[in-house]
């Protein structure tokens, strides 16, 4: 497929203080759909920031689409990369959620035919024709979040990012903003999770990169990643509580690298399928 981005031994530090990254590496392939989940003071937000551009290694390089982020300008990283704020406010400053979409695709000078083609494509996509007049602002956190995708969205980028995006919401609008992130993943688009939410990691993820204290700690399938408690445990963190049902319950032969409820079901069927001929015949025995 390609890789998108190419990390290579990435060292940071603020202001010449100590290195908040230390020897970062990997890919990001076409297509992905990675999480980089931490603690806090991991290195993430300092990772994020340097993927976009907005910060410069101290030493190694990042390279997004073919540009070294140390010599390119961020105005044209973001053509490529869209960043998706935990705080929908920080995003959001037109009259309207259509003004909204259309700001963006203004300033990169596209007629305004085509504009309304976007805009009109993407209320629709992300069922936003029914609040397109309203101030965003006075939108649910949920519905807030929702726009600021849907905005960068419409100006294709062929990366996401999105930082904590479902922080603060309920599950009925945690799960709205993933199923139109997963929805874009699937059309292509590159995507990047920064989360604490390790059920969203596990639903969506199919590779996780561990951090902490500015190292990689673990660079896996999201599966075989989870599937290691002790070493999430170690880093403040905890797998999917259905995870962690299923490793105390790996003595019954359940596998220990479960990530959903529906696989779980599935492990209990499996074993009581194997187990229940044994009683049968335990009970017609004399």
């Amino acid at each position: 497929m390609g890789s998108e981005i190419e990390v290579e031994d990435v060292w940071f530090s603020y202001y010449g203080s100590d290195y908040v990254l230390r020897g970062i590496s990997f890919e990001v392939e076409r297509g992905e759909f990675l999480a980089i989940i931490g603690r806090n003071g991991s290195g993430k937000s300092t990772l994020m920031r340097l993927l976009v551009g907005l910060l410069k290694p101290t030493k190694g390089r990042v390279i997004v689409k073919g540009m070294d982020t140390r010599r390119e300008k961020v105005s044209r990283i973001a053509r490529e990369v869209g960043f998706i704020f935990q705080n929908p406010d920080d995003q959001l400053f037109c009259k309207s959620v259509e003004e909204e979409l259309a700001f963006a695709l203004r300033n990169l000078g596209l007629e305004e035919g085509e504009i309304q083609r976007i805009v009109e494509g993407t209320l629709r996509d992300f069922a936003l024709q029914d609040v397109r007049d309203v101030y965003p602002r006075f939108l649910s956190r949920g519905d807030k979040q929702k726009v600021s995708v849907a905005a960068i969205a419409a100006m294709d980028p062929s990366i996401l990012i999105l930082d904590e995006p479902t922080t603060g919401q309920d599950y009925r609008d945690s799960k709205m903003i993933m199923e139109a992130v997963k929805k874009l993943n699937n059309s292509g688009k590159t995507v990047i999770l920064v989360t604490h939410d390790m059920r969203n990691v596990a639903a969506y993820a199919e590779r996780t990169i561990l951090l902490d204290e500015g190292r990689i700690l673990a660079d896996a399938p999201t599966r075989r990643l989870f599937a290691n408690g002790e070493l999430l445990r170690r880093c403040g963190l905890a797998p999917p509580q259905i995870t962690e049902l299923a490793q105390s319950c790996a003595p019954m032969g359940i596998r220990p690298d479960v990530i959903s409820v529906e696989e779980m079901m599935e492990e209990l069927r499996r074993v009581l399928r194997i187990h229940a001929p044994i009683h049968r015949r335990e009970k017609g025995s004399p």
